[in-house]
């Protein structure tokens, strides 16, 4: 999960640049009797995504999801596996129409394996996406509140800077509100397509309908 999260806190500083632009433009022009004082803030997101409650729940849950996708892998390499040993060893005894025929049951189910295998990996990412999408939609609108309350003209990615005033940081103050305002997240999974494509099968004779997204707890 440390690729994600890296890019997650790269793209929020991105958006804390964006909204440092944003916040100067909105900025009253300077009275005549000198400049507007140049006040800025400092957040560490890479914290934030690290620390917060809500991250560390969402981690648990996908790496619980993960488990659970990988037993069913290998439970189905496994199967392959056995199938494939138990061709091997039949085909001097299986006639060759038998034998083709097996051979091509045996490459269907591979294939499912794969499609299924694919499957998961996606849902997965999806599911994972959407969850520190929350997260991160609650942290940049902590910052614009903390960034009006504080008055500061600019805010930046605390891992951009090499030095800077402590008295900057409002790290601790962002985490504090995020763990208040999102104290938990449950991951709403998205089923892997080969799952939804089952579960959304219409009956012999009945008419397809078109699935919606489908997800699971």
């Amino acid at each position: 999960m440390g690729k994600p999260h890296k890019a997650l806190a790269a793209f929020l500083s991105l958006c804390l640049f964006g909204f440092a632009f944003e916040a100067a433009a909105a900025t009253p022009p300077a009275k005549p009797a000198g400049p507007t004082a140049f006040k800025p803030m400092v957040v560490d997101i890479q914290e934030l995504i690290q620390k917060s409650k809500a991250a560390q729940m969402v981690r648990r849950q996908l790496e619980a999801k993960r488990a659970e996708y990988t037993k069913e892998i290998a439970a189905g390499e496994e199967k392959l596996k056995k199938e494939k040993e138990l061709l091997q060893r039949q085909q001097a005894t299986l006639s060759p129409a038998a034998l083709n025929q097996r051979e091509r049951k045996f490459q269907k189910e591979l294939t499912e394996f794969k499609q299924n295998y694919k499957g998961k990996v996606g849902a997965l990412q999806a599911s994972s996406s959407e969850a520190f999408t929350k997260i991160q939609r609650t942290i940049l609108q902590i910052i614009a509140n903390f960034a009006k309350q504080r008055k500061a003209t600019m805010v930046f990615p605390r891992t951009d800077l090499l030095l800077f005033d402590k008295s900057f940081d409002a790290t601790d103050a962002v985490l504090k509100e995020l763990d208040k305002e999102l104290p938990a997240l449950k991951v709403s999974f998205v089923k892997p397509q080969a799952e939804r494509a089952a579960a959304t099968a219409p009956a012999h004779g009945a008419p397809a309908h078109p699935a919606p997204a489908a997800r699971h707890k």
